[in-house]
C-alpha cells in the first residue's frame, strides 16, 4: 500500500472510531447492522485489511460497551453476534485472547443467569461460548473453572426452547471431550 493510500486508511480508521465513541443507541445499533452485513464470515487478515490493522481497536470497544451493558440488553444480540465475528475469524486467535482477558467468558456465562434478557440473546452467548470451547483444551477448562457447566445447567432446565437446549447440550458435550481434568463434572 502506498504511504497516501496507508494514510486515507488510517483516516477512515479514525473517523469510524470516532463515529462509534461519539454514537448513542440508535446509532451504535446501526453500525452493528453494518458491521454484521460487510463482515460475516471474514478471516483475520480480512478484518485487519477492512480496519486498517486497527481491528483490535473496534473488538476493545465492542467489549468495552458488552462490559457496561450486558445486564441492560442493549443492542445485546447484534453486539455478541459482532463479537462472534471477531471470535470465528480463521487465524483470529489473538481476537479470542483478547476478549478472553477482559473477562468474556464470565460475562458471556453471566448473561444465561439473568432472568430478563431474551432467550435468543442467551443462545448467541451460548454459541460465543462454543467458539472459546472450540479453541482447545485449555478454553474448554476456562469455562469449566468459571463455573459454566453449572451456569450451562442452569439454563438448560430454565429455557423452553428446544434449540436453546440444543446448543446447550452441544456445548457440553464439547466440554466433556478432550477435557480429562473436568470430564466428570
Amino acid at each position: 500500500m502506498t504511504p497516501v493510500k496507508e494514510q486515507e486508511a488510517i483516516r477512515k480508521l479514525m473517523v469510524f472510531l470516532q463515529e462509534w465513541d461519539s454514537a448513542h443507541k440508535v446509532a451504535r445499533s446501526l453500525i452493528l447492522d453494518n458491521f454484521i452485513k460487510s463482515n460475516d464470515g471474514k478471516t483475520e487478515p480480512e478484518l485487519e485489511l477492512e480496519f486498517s490493522q486497527g481491528a483490535s481497536l473496534f473488538l476493545a470497544r465492542l467489549t468495552s460497551w458488552l462490559r457496561m451493558t450486558y445486564t441492560h440488553s442493549t443492542c445485546l444480540g447484534k453486539l455478541l453476534k459482532s463479537l462472534g465475528i471477531f471470535l470465528s475469524a480463521a487465524s483470529g486467535r489473538r481476537y479470542l485472547i483478547e476478549f478472553l482477558e477482559v473477562g468474556g467468558v464470565l460475562i458471556l456465562l453471566e448473561i444465561l443467569g439473568l432472568s430478563h434478557l431474551k432467550e435468543e440473546d442467551k443462545r448467541e452467548s451460548v454459541k460465543l461460548l462454543q467458539l472459546v470451547a472450540g479453541a482447545g483444551r485449555k478454553y474448554k477448562e476456562l469455562i469449566c473453572e468459571s463455573y459454566g457447566v453449572r451456569s450451562l445447567a442452569k439454563f438448560l432446565a430454565a429455557s423452553n426452547s428446544a434449540e436453546a437446549q440444543e446448543d446447550v447440550q452441544v456445548l457440553l458435550d464439547t466440554l466433556g471431550r478432550g477435557n480429562p481434568k473436568y470430564q466428570k463434572q
